[in-house]
């Protein structure tokens, strides 16, 4: 083999994992290289390194195609390496590195191991070896990560730190974790306030107003408020594969800090498709009780919008107007009022709690059927695992129990996408005119909206002052 003073030499290295993102192991390779290339008296042409990038992987790397560019342009005639596995781990590259420096006539040093001649038949055998021995000892550690990950989901331990919520309390297998004291509350009072139709932009300023310390980052925003509000962790529901066919779900080993009802009505709220881009839920981005949704014009049936008149001496008029042609027009007070006063009563009778509760009993019944659906297609699949049935066996069951299972989901679904009842109850007794009163209009909105209550103006009887209730018409759909 020819080690003479001249012979053209590229150093190569690659780290697949740089967490400090300071490329130290890069730097150390290339340093050995150097080292080598000097005692030998090599000619170093070029040096080129991936940093933070996996071979296994497949991932591309632009310092490895540079110098196998320099090969097939006959510029150099050896690479050094630190190790072998620093060059490639896959099959594919592998096997196309060999030829390709076969072809090339450019040969493979290892800074701390051997050389490889790749014109032989034996040198590109050991290098091929040398390539084999790494992508096992690789698939082996991936197949032990996976295995070891499975067995963590299945004991519904979280694949990492719980995060914000829950305090932990020792380390590895022996963690556990309880309720933070203030952070736990805060989760609770998002998913409230957003059940109570407040919007994810008022939640955010409130929590930033306030000086509520947001996780992770200084300030809090709509984002990071809707994901806390939605993960499955605040029901203790550890997800495995996420995304993916093979995704299972199973009972966390933290305590929960959102009703599994709450949970599903909040994530059908903010996944609902028909929300606005900017993550703000209709019935909590309007500023006034019957604008935009609620109320109806009497002649054209178009919506409401709210607006300030000037009157007949030049005094300020607050209006409910019709958008479309401006058919119709009535004060916004006197309007709010009878609304008001037309759900008190409502609420106030002997049968109202009854009438709530009825839809949210569909949601627990909804969700209590896709818990035992999943739980036997759960006891399925261990059972297979365990050898108890066979292939066939558990084709059939998921066969029968996967459209069951749909179903329900989409019949929780539908269920889930009421207001919470925690806002409404309040409203059924001797109190009702009281809550009423201290609501916000936002969660006066979601009242009327969770009642399919339609308010429509109609055309005024007589003209000349003074307001006539009889030509509002109150619509309700339950």
């Amino acid at each position: 083999m020819n080690t003479s003073t001249g012979e053209r030499v590229a150093l190569y290295a690659r780290i697949s994992q740089d967490p400090s993102g300071k490329a130290v192991g890069v730097a150390d390779q290339l340093e050995n290289a150097r080292t080598f290339a000097k005692a030998r008296g090599y000619q170093v042409v070029a040096e080129h390194s991936d940093n933070d990038i996996s071979a296994f992987r497949g991932a591309s790397r632009p310092g490895y195609q540079k110098v196998l560019t320099l090969a097939r342009e006959r510029k150099i005639d050896r690479v050094i390496v630190y190790h072998l596995t620093r060059m490639t781990r896959n099959r594919q590259e592998r096997a196309e590195f060999i030829d390709a420096f076969h072809a090339c006539k450019v040969n493979v040093s290892e800074a701390q191991g051997g050389d490889y001649d790749l014109s032989t038949a034996a040198g590109r055998t050991w290098v091929d070896i040398q390539g084999a021995l790494a992508t096992w000892e690789s698939e082996i550690k991936s197949e032990r990560i996976t295995a070891a990950a499975a067995r963590r989901a299945r004991s519904g331990r979280p694949s990492g730190d719980l995060g914000y919520g829950w305090i932990k309390e020792g380390t590895g297998s022996s963690a556990t974790w309880t309720e933070h004291p203030h952070e736990a509350e805060v989760v609770r009072e998002i998913v409230n306030r957003l059940l109570a139709g407040d919007t994810l932009r008022g939640i955010t300023e409130d929590l930033n107003r306030r000086g509520e310390p947001a996780p992770k980052t200084a300030t809090w925003g709509k984002t990071s408020v809707k994901k806390l509000a939605i993960r499955e962790s605040n029901i203790a529901e550890r997800v495995h594969h996420r995304g993916q066919p093979d995704e299972e779900r199973f009972p966390g080993c933290w305590p929960a800090l959102v009703d599994r009802s709450k949970h599903n009505k909040v994530v059908a709220l903010l996944t609902e498709p028909s929300r606005r881009s900017n993550g703000i839920a209709r019935p909590g981005a309007r500023r006034h009780l019957l604008s935009w949704g609620i109320g109806r014009c009497g002649v054209c049936g178009g919506q409401l919008r709210a607006s300030t008149k000037r009157g007949k001496y030049g005094k300020p008029q607050d209006l409910y107007v019709c958008d479309d042609k401006g058919c119709v027009g009535r004060s916004k007070d006197r309007v709010d009022d009878l609304v008001g006063k037309f759900v008190v009563a409502r609420m106030g009778q002997p049968d109202a709690l009854d009438w709530i509760l009825g839809d949210d009993e569909e949601a627990r019944k909804a969700a209590a059927r896709c818990d035992e659906l999943q739980r036997q297609l759960d006891d399925a699949a261990d059972s297979y695992a365990a050898g108890k049935l066979n292939v066939r066996m558990l084709e059939r069951i998921t066969a029968q129990l996967t459209p069951e299972l749909e179903a329900a989901q989409r019949a929780r679904a539908a269920a889930t996408q009421t207001l919470d009842i925690s806002l409404l109850q309040p409203l059924a007794g001797p109190e009702a005119a009281a809550q009423w009163e201290e609501m916000t209009v936002t969660s006066q909105r979601a009242v009327l909206e969770a009642l399919g209550l339609e308010v429509v103006i109609l055309p005024r009887i007589k003209h000349g002052p003074g307001f006539e209730p009889e030509t509002v018409r109150i619509d309700w759909a339950m």
